[in-house]
């Protein structure tokens, strides 16, 4: 795989202008941008398909969660937007997640249109163990990471979202079965924010990550462009 491809930049910004101002900045290195629930919410899918029209891939996280039904036929919707990647949410559980990957295959071979990569968020990196126990969640969350990748592979997804401290376990369990996207990626020496479980970009590719999701480190900095290269540099080894 390129280095240039396992980049991923979250537009984690709340207006049209502020996210597009950032595709342009960025494509001459950057070609996948992720849109999360805050810019959708706030701009819809018409944004969605003004990036795509740049030729940039978007990856849309939405991490559906519902009763089968409904996230299936969002997922359709997701699929003929034309976007390359979508999350669902594993705690969903295993017919949500079948049902999700049934719908789409069965969409895009009716209307040949490209398959979507479905990829299933496990636990948010913005959690700690503490935080499972509330929740009812006994196990240790490196195991809870695992159990739910399990799932994602037995439904027939494409990957899973997964925390950098959490990857080599994945890996291991599924082998090459799984894509793995990463988010919680901080450069060296940067602020952690709201991440609970960070890496850098790569000790998280080293690990067994297929794609890094970077957000503020790039979009926050001073010259994001540079921010970005720098980040690609560091996945090169440089």
């Amino acid at each position: 795989m390129l280095t240039a491809d396992r980049l991923i930049v979250a537009l984690d910004v709340p207006a049209r202008e502020a996210a597009l101002d950032l595709v342009r900045t960025l494509r001459p290195k950057v070609r996948s941008y992720k849109i999360g629930l805050e810019l959708f919410t706030a701009c819809g899918p018409a944004l969605v398909r003004e990036i795509l029209a740049t030729g940039a891939q978007v990856f849309l996280d939405l991490k559906l969660h519902d009763i089968p039904n409904t996230a299936a036929r969002a997922a359709v919707e997701a699929t003929r937007l034309g976007v390359g990647l979508f999350t669902i949410h594993l705690s969903g559980g295993a017919m949500m997640a079948r049902r999700v990957a049934d719908e789409v295959e069965t969409h895009c071979q009716l209307y040949g249109v490209p398959r979507p990569r479905i990829l299933g968020v496990t636990v948010l990196t913005s959690l700690s163990q503490e935080d499972l126990g509330p929740l009812g969640i006994a196990r240790p969350i490196e195991e809870q990471v695992v159990a739910l990748a399990e799932i994602a592979r037995q439904a027939g997804l494409d990957g899973v979202v997964a925390s950098p401290r959490e990857v080599r376990r994945v890996r291991e369990a599924v082998g090459g079965a799984l894509l793995i996207v990463t988010p919680g990626i901080r450069p060296a020496g940067a602020d952690a924010d709201d991440q609970a479980r960070t890496m850098t970009p790569r000790e998280a590719v080293a690990a067994g990550a297929d794609h890094i999701v970077v957000g503020r480190p790039i979009t926050a900095a001073r010259d994001p462009l540079e921010a970005a290269e720098l980040i690609l540099m560091q996945l090169d080894g440089r």
